[in-house]
């Protein structure tokens, strides 16, 4: 039942939402923030707790503040993305303003391949929209298992249709595959600052460990691409903004491992410079450090609570 409710509220917002003017979705995603904000929940908290480590400094009531500008983003995020299959072209490109995208142009001009990195920040789905769009460059990413399966199929139908390839989370074959449009000078894009699997790497992130995906790094170790971080953000225009970070070199000594570590290492660098900066533009609310990950089930933003895979709380997937 609880699933049936899930895939049914999803399907209501592409169905529903896109179908608003836009001021009115703006408006309709700001109250259902706000309102979720006031309600404390364990997605709320656990996004406060994060931001804590990103403003070490910040008192109380700045959390508060950021956590409720965190909302009205993350919710900007789905509102934006419900309405996307309806957006022209036009829209899409002038919706999205990125710095230093010639890393980007020229790595794929080279024809070597290139690995996009980003964190859960803005929306990611615009940015992919603006590169089959404003590029007409296709690509592929990795998107996580959700239930019920037939919201994972929403998800698939919905990134299909804005131009991408969509491979599951699950399996080893996604790796070879992704190596592979690599390797013929394709575009991979993967969402990469949080572990979902049992290999991921550790890292320093604002100074506390974490792990993080080590596959952007093994890929371009593997088949030589270009690797670079990207950072998303809002202001207060209807302009998405983002930021191409330079390239990720491949360290000339250590083994495979260590390489990868230290490439990641440094993805989660540029993750960090680019949150710190727009701090409530990162839309985490999950556990991502390992001492709050060794806290066990009742910490907020465990599996089943708002804000987590399996659950009504709309992860980004």
């Amino acid at each position: 039942m609880k699933d049936r409710l899930t895939d049914a509220l999803y399907g209501l917002g592409w169905s529903a939402v896109k179908k608003l003017p836009e001021p009115v979705a703006v408006r309709l995603g700001q109250r259902i923030a706000d309102e979720t904000w006031k309600r404390r929940g364990k997605g709320v908290l656990r996004l406060e707790a994060n931001l804590a480590r990103v403003v070490p400094d910040a008192s109380p009531r700045r959390l508060a503040e950021l956590s409720r500008t965190g909302m009205r983003s993350y919710l900007r995020y789905w509102m934006e993305s419900f309405r996307l299959p309806a957006w022209s072209p036009e829209r899409i490109e002038s919706g999205f303003d990125v710095k230093d995208a010639h890393y980007l142009v020229d790595g794929l001009a080279e024809g070597r391949g290139v690995v996009l990195a980003l964190p859960h920040m803005g929306n990611y789905d615009l940015a992919g929209a603006w590169v089959t769009t404003h590029l007409g460059v296709p690509f592929t990413t990795v998107a996580e298992r959700l239930k019920p399966e037939s919201l994972y199929d929403r998800f698939v139908a919905y990134r299909e249709g804005l131009g991408m390839e969509v491979l599951p989370h699950q399996g080893g074959s996604a790796f070879g595959t992704l190596s592979r449009r690599l390797r013929s000078g394709g575009l991979v894009c993967l969402v990469a600052d949080r572990d979902l699997s049992a290999s991921g790497v550790e890292v320093s992130f604002f100074g506390e460990r974490a792990k993080m995906p080590a596959g952007p790094a093994a890929l371009a170790l593997q088949t030589g691409a270009l690797l670079l971080p990207v950072t998303l953000w809002y202001d207060e225009s209807p302009v998405m903004r983002g930021r191409v970070h330079p390239p990720v070199e491949v360290p000339g000594d250590g083994n495979r491992a260590e390489r990868t570590a230290v490439m990641t290492q440094e993805v989660a660098d540029a993750f960090a410079s680019g949150i710190a900066e727009h701090p409530e533009d990162w839309h985490m609310l999950q556990r991502l450090w390992l001492a709050d990950l060794d806290r066990g089930p009742g910490s907020p933003g465990t599996p089943g609570s708002p804000g987590s895979p399996g659950s009504p709380g709309m992860e980004k997937p």
